[in-house]
């Protein structure tokens, strides 16, 4: 079982392909990762961020379907425009399903990729993306409105939802996460408790992450099902895992490996 990001770096080790890998691991799923940013960064602060050519995004992501049949990928940092088109042209060259975690400012409130790219975003790639998760500032670029309320962030689910699926993420609405399935044209909730914690570095990168493995996992336990039908399973089994993670966090981010054992 084997899973696919592409995304930037942390050297942190708390966001990115660092929390990515992590992620699709504790799931039992071989994680393959294409970086197409490095960042210098900790948990509370980036200090630059270095983007890849898109050559070498192309001969990396190549590289790995040289070798490996993959179904599912999630994307993170994607730095620019240029880097959005070149994603865009592989998710259809290899007929790829995605998850796109549209990462534009860190937690810890510092910008991490061009001001472009919301409109890059919906003009090259979510029409080919299986779910989009933002959080509320991210969904506020995507859909043009302010996000105040559950109800405010219901109208800018719709909006994306033009788009492709969407989970509105709930940390900055008191947990209520907002989801619409475009194919059913079908507006949801789904609450998950917050958990008062200094260790929530990577969240968003780990929550697209799980969602990616899950949908890996529930694939390959049944080939004839639907990617529209396991998308609800595969929210619902990851935002308990974001939960567990969390609440076992360490070092300023979650901890994916919570159920590991000492050695």
């Amino acid at each position: 079982m084997i899973g696919l990001t592409i995304a930037g770096f942390d050297p942190s080790g708390g966001a990115g392909i660092s929390t990515d890998i992590k992620t699709m691991a504790a799931h039992g799923v071989h994680a393959c990762a294409a970086v197409t940013a490095l960042t210098a960064q900790n948990p509370k602060k980036v200090f630059s961020v270095e983007p890849v050519s898109t050559t070498y995004i192309s001969e990396q992501i190549d590289s790995i379907f040289d070798e490996y049949a993959i179904k599912y990928s999630k994307t993170g940092l994607l730095y620019s425009k240029e880097i959005i088109q070149l994603v865009s042209k592989k998710v259809g060259e290899y007929n790829l399903s995605i998850v796109v975690d549209p990462v534009m400012v860190a937690s810890a409130g510092d910008a991490l990729a061009k001001m472009e790219i919301a409109d890059a975003l919906k003009k090259y790639l979510l029409e080919k993306t299986l779910l989009v998760t933002p959080n509320v500032s991210e969904a506020e670029k995507l859909s043009g409105m302010k996000i105040e309320t559950v109800e405010d962030a219901k109208e800018a689910a719709y909006k994306i939802g033009e788009f492709c699926n969407v989970m509105i993420t709930g940390g900055h609405l008191n947990g209520t996460n907002i989801i619409y399935n475009k194919e059913k044209d079908e507006l949801s909730t789904l609450h998950q408790d917050l958990i008062k914690s200094e260790n929530l570095h990577g969240t968003g990168c780990s929550l697209s992450a799980a969602i990616c493995a899950n949908l890996v996992l529930l694939n390959d336990n049944d080939k004839n099902s639907k990617d529209e039908d396991n998308l609800k399973i595969a929210i619902e089994k990851s935002t308990k895992f974001i939960y567990e993670a969390v609440k076992n966090g360490r070092y300023g981010t979650l901890n994916p490996n919570f159920n590991s054992k000492l050695l």
